[in-house]
């Protein structure tokens, strides 16, 4: 007897939880198409509206101020509320805000969207982190991190030839316009797709069992009901690993996604003829991101523990990025795309390890809280930067060719001082023996 169509859309969907991680992944690529117009678009914007780098800037910071914010607010939402709802939310506010920025008029409305923006956007990794929580095992887990994860460079790399396109054909209005009908689409699908892996409709009962089987090793030695509390949290020195593998770190990707085009603007190359190297970066720290996630996954299948396996990644990342400091003696466009590729390639590697940290220490109802905590200590951190590359850059923009160099040799020092304090920080302790967090 032929399937009814209530029969069929029951049917099984085969390896249900890597469809779930695609959907989050388109999430991310879409989050960063919308988030990077600005920046591809800022060489011909300062010219129109007559902005320093320091006015850039200011711009740039009103979206990290939101984003920073946001990503604790939209963290706690998340445990209380559910992934599902949670992310709806935040694509539907980001989508519309994007659009209407193709209204703004000059700097003040420029700022007031892109503040808006963060706000929208900071839900996005709070959500894919504890969705990945519910739905994968701790051996999957870095590599499901790293699939969602490379959407940021994935989306980096194909803003790069969207926006740019958009732009020469119709101008900047659209180019902002058009890339923020995206959520939409993605929406439609993401309300059909997600549910909790408990109560999945398309999901096999082998698979349901397996993630639950899971779920329950890790809850053997404990019993969780509500998140914990701040001041337990952040009385942890695994939180405080958490946050500083995220605020340390993002803060050198962010200026890759928000300043690379007007670097190498400074170094005389033309956004024409170095498109090549825009691009590149993103492409390396996409491959970097599914590395870090395979090979922890590969050392914690051959026995290694999770947490030495998780540090292994993080020390290849934190002296891969010092690879940033080499550009500052050369204007040579593929020398530099390729030393920037390595760095971005070390960092995505790190960030996966970053991104998983929250779902590996903490039990499911205090990941989203942890990953918030860390977003917005990565925030927090960029604001800074980018005030002071602001700062600096103006200050040394008669210095032809060399305006960004303190800046892109502290860049590349700044994850490796994370590596140290993540190492010191992300252990067994006297918490782990209580059943607050997990042991590592």
């Amino acid at each position: 007897m032929a399937d009814t169509p209530s029969s069929s859309a029951r049917r099984p969907i085969a390896n249900l939880r890597w469809w779930i991680g695609g959907i989050l992944f388109a999430s991310t690529v879409i989050n960063y198409i919308d988030r990077q117009t600005l920046s591809l678009l800022a060489p011909s914007l300062k010219l129109e509206y007559h902005w320093t780098n320091t006015d850039y800037a200011n711009i740039v910071i009103g979206f990290r101020v939101a984003y920073s914010l946001g990503q604790t607010v939209f963290g706690r939402f998340m445990d209380r509320m559910g992934t599902r709802l949670g992310l709806s939310i935040s694509v539907i506010f980001y989508s519309v805000v994007s659009i209407l920025t193709s209204l703004a008029t000059g700097f003040y409305s420029f700022s007031g969207f892109r503040f808006l923006l963060g706000a929208g956007e900071s839900g996005n990794w709070p959500a894919a982190t504890n969705a990945g929580s519910e739905w994968f095992p701790k051996r999957e887990r870095g590599l499901a991190t790293a699939f969602f994860d490379s959407g940021s460079s994935v989306g980096g790399a194909v803003a790069a030839w969207l926006i740019l396109w958009i732009y020469a054909r119709w101008g900047w209005r659209p180019a902002f316009a058009i890339p923020g009908t995206l959520g939409f689409l993605w929406l439609i699908v993401w309300r059909w797709l997600y549910h909790p892996p408990e109560s999945h409709p398309r999901i096999s009962e082998a698979e349901r069992q397996m993630i639950l089987a899971d779920k329950q090793e890790r809850y053997a030695d404990t019993t969780r009901g509500e998140p914990l509390h701040w001041r337990v949290l952040l009385a942890l020195p695994q939180t405080w690993g958490a946050i500083v593998a995220k605020g340390l770190t993002d803060p050198v990707w962010f200026f890759v996604t928000d300043w690379f085009p007007i670097y190498l603007v400074a170094k005389g190359i033309e956004l024409r003829t170095g498109l090549i190297a825009i691009w590149i970066p993103f492409l390396a720290a996409d491959l970097g991101n599914f590395f870090g996630g395979w090979i922890s996954g590969y050392l914690i299948q051959r026995g290694w523990p999770l947490g030495k396996a998780r540090k292994a990644v993080v020390i290849f990342g934190g002296v891969g990025v010092t690879m940033l400091m080499p550009t500052v003696f050369t204007s040579n466009l593929y020398l530099i795309a390729m030393l920037f590729a390595f760095a971005t390639f070390s960092y995505a590697a790190f960030s996966t390890m970053a991104n998983v940290f929250p779902s590996d220490l903490f039990y499911s109802q205090s990941v989203a809280t942890v990953s918030g905590l860390s977003g917005t200590a990565a925030g927090l951190g960029t604001i800074v930067a980018f005030m002071l590359i602001g700062h600096f850059s103006d200050a040394r923009s008669a210095m032809t060719g060399h305006s960004f160099d303190p800046i892109v040799i502290v860049a590349g020092l700044v994850p490796l001082v994370a590596m140290i304090l993540v190492l010191l920080l992300v252990r067994n302790s006297e918490a782990t023996q209580r059943g607050l967090v997990r042991p590592v």
